[in-house]
């Protein structure tokens, strides 16, 4: 298990979804510029009080998340402790998100983005720090 701190990473999601990254080798879809929230302080922060975000923020753990406050839709992408997306929902602001059993991680994004990535369930993720790549 990986220990996850605050600050920047790249996020790669791979071209076929479902398939774990060491299994197989495979070409990078799509990278993204990914913000890591993972003390309290962080966590609790999140996307509040924003305009928008350049890329996803992770937030872990997390098991669920709410838009109250928010000033724009968000999309969520519930992970597991592999990092594989088990669902992804669109919620707009002023919203309550079910926990999700098994979710260890929540991805956002600006409402619309996850789907331009091709982020469905059952892709596996990457998450990139300083060059390093780590799992969940």
């Amino acid at each position: 298990m990986a220990h996850w701190h605050d600050g920047p990473a790249v996020l790669r999601i791979g071209a076929d979804p479902g398939v774990a990254p060491r299994e197989v080798p495979r070409e990078v879809a799509c990278e993204v510029p990914l913000e890591i929230a993972a003390s309290y302080r962080a966590r609790t922060r999140g996307l509040l009080g924003r305009d928008g975000i350049a890329g996803a923020m992770l937030l872990t753990p997390a098991a669920s998340v709410h838009t109250f406050g928010m000033r724009f839709a968000i999309d969520v992408a519930h992970l597991d402790r592999g990092l594989r997306v088990l669902s992804v929902v669109t919620m707009r602001p002023g919203r309550i998100g079910l926990p999700r059993p098994r979710a260890r991680h929540i991805l956002e994004a600006v409402a619309g983005s996850m789907a331009g990535w091709g982020l469905v369930a059952g892709a596996v993720v990457e998450v990139d720090l300083s060059g390093r790549l780590t799992g969940g």
